[in-house]
């Protein structure tokens, strides 16, 4: 500013800028993520090798607890804000992203202290070539034992934490970038098939990259039309000057392209079965669910908030991803023999469930009673079913073994229901889980998810959604008859059961309980979604 003097002289008056606002109480869960990832850095570096595994897991599961009490106690209290001058909207779809994130990171933390030694086989023919004894001792004396996934996986959720609230777009992109990019390490960590973990993660990495330049172009395209990186203005803008710009349209295009690329919908899936296939078990649970939920909440978030007077613009668009992912995941995944590669293509199958309810737009805007389950509650309660049974079918995998690794060939896995019943019948629940059948937690968020669809006026993609959900069921019921019926064969061979550790077991039977509860007794947990399916504006 310039001012006059008494003099007459001209002086120039120093430009003070206004202090942001952070609302630091309330974003204190973010902080002990951030600076726990940190701490676990520096932890690499300086504590010795042999004692780094039991601390980096100690460290992690404390970071992951704190964090979630962090995230339930503001949560309880109500506080729904638009913080850090309103790029952070911390709202109930937020607080219940954050809670199941640090549940599913915990359940992945278990898994990787499970893959470092935790599982113990019970058949000793050569103790060299016992997975989970010897050969691990051999990895971590050769300096092959990846501690680091530990705070790879806390960088992860941190930027994940980010995305799920972002308010703005910039921010979001960032924070797309922040979790993404541990994520690019964490699928080349594989200790054996290295060259197929590399490939995989190369793969991932320049997809990835795709993916964010086009969402960041189509940042660039809306903040054209309409002058702000906020959603919230973005929304207004929406309704008024730019309502048919085809630079704005165009922008909305590319924001669900790289969103969707995180889904894993088709057309955008083609990184998938590759990634899934050659990541090590836990990154591919963890991706399986967190990206996932992170990536579906923050197209919601978009498209609801931001772009919802232009819903009768991008539904269509989005039904005819539904029903494209829905067809591929089942139909393909009616061919793969290997266990990982099949739960590639049934995640893609669910993305298309998913996809569902969020293209019914059923919110308290388009016409949702109070009373009733809208669109964000039922993809909320879906992705917890499908996490539960994903985390808890993967610390199953991690059990089943043979000389050199995990035994992923699905023929391999015949008859081990009848030599162990307990696996069996964890196998036969987390199956039916992800076929949808009654009383399990994939029926309960399938149905919500479906009911979604039809209320906001979609009664043929739900249609459609019940005959692939036929077709899917076959290759899950597959996996029983292979488990139960089949006599086993050459693939069987030397093909043994873990006894899993105590983390092993927390797994499984949380995983099994949640399974069970959420289809059996859901609504305890529907009432506690619904009061948080809000989205701030």
């Amino acid at each position: 500013m310039i001012s006059p003097t008494m003099t007459g002289a001209v002086t120039a008056s120093p430009l003070v800028l206004p202090a942001p606002q952070i609302e630091w109480s309330n974003l204190v869960a973010i902080f002990v993520l951030f600076g726990g990832a940190a701490l676990s850095v520096l932890l690499e570096a300086l504590v010795p090798r042999r004692a780094r595994r039991s601390v980096q897991i100690a460290l992690t599961i404390l970071v992951l607890i704190a964090a979630l009490v962090a995230v339930i106690v503001p949560w309880s209290r109500g506080d729904h804000l638009l913080a850090g001058e309103s790029a952070l909207a911390l709202d109930g779809p937020t607080c219940a992203t954050w809670s199941m994130l640090m549940v599913f990171g915990l359940g992945t933390v278990l898994l990787f202290a499970e893959r470092m030694g935790g599982v113990q086989t019970s058949f000793v023919a050569n103790a060299s070539s016992v997975p989970g004894s010897a050969l691990e001792r051999e990895s971590e004396e050769a300096r092959r034992e990846h501690t680091e996934v530990f705070p790879l996986l806390l960088f992860c959720l941190f930027g994940m934490m980010l995305f799920a609230a972002s308010n703005d777009l910039i921010l979001m992109f960032v924070a797309l970038e922040i979790f993404s990019l541990p994520l690019y390490l964490l699928t080349g960590l594989s200790r054996r098939r290295r060259l197929v973990s590399q490939e995989a993660s190369v793969k991932y990495f320049l997809l990835g990259a795709l993916s964010s330049a086009i969402f960041l172009y189509g940042i660039a395209l809306v903040y054209g039309a309409a002058g702000s990186f906020q959603l919230g203005i973005i929304a207004q803008a929406s309704m008024t000057q730019i309502s048919g710009s085809k630079i704005f349209a165009a922008g909305m295009i590319l924001l669900a392209v790289g969103l969707l690329f995180k889904v894993g919908a088709v057309p955008f899936h083609n990184w998938t079965p590759d990634v899934y296939t050659g990541a090590p078990s836990p990154v591919t649970a963890f991706m399986s669910i967190a990206t996932k939920m992170v990536a579906v909440l923050g197209l919601m978030r978009v498209m609801y908030v931001a772009l919802g007077a232009m819903r009768w613009d991008w539904q269509l668009l989005l039904a005819v991803v539904a029903v494209a992912s829905m067809a591929v995941g089942a139909i393909v995944g009616l061919s793969q023999t290997d266990m990982k590669r099949m739960l590639a293509y049934s995640s893609i199958a669910h993305a298309g469930f998913i996809m569902v309810g969020v293209v019914g737009a059923y919110t308290l805007q388009t016409g949702q009673r109070p009373d009733q389950t809208g669109s964000v509650s039922s993809v909320l309660i879906y992705l917890a079913g499908y996490g539960l049974a994903t985390i808890g079918f993967f610390m199953v995998i991690l059990m089943v073994r043979k000389a050199g690794g995990e035994s992923t060939e699905i023929d391999s896995w015949a008859g081990l229901g009848r030599r162990h019943p307990m696996l069996g019948a964890l196998i036969v629940l987390f199956m039916l889980s992800f076929a949808g059948i009654p009383a399990t937690a994939g029926f309960t968020g399938k149905l919500f998810v479906f009911l979604a669809g039809w209320r906001g006026g979609y009664a043929w993609l739900v249609l459609l959604g019940v005959i692939f959900s036929l077709v899917a069921a076959y290759f899950y019921l597959h996996v029983i008859y292979v488990v139960f019926f089949k006599t086993p064969g050459e693939q069987a061979q030397d093909v043994e059961v873990g006894d899993p550790s105590v983390g092993g077991w927390i797994v499984l039977v949380v995983c099994a309980l949640g399974t069970l509860i959420l289809g059996l007794y859901p609504q305890p947990i529907i009432e506690m979604v619904n009061h948080a399916s809000v989205f701030l504006r």
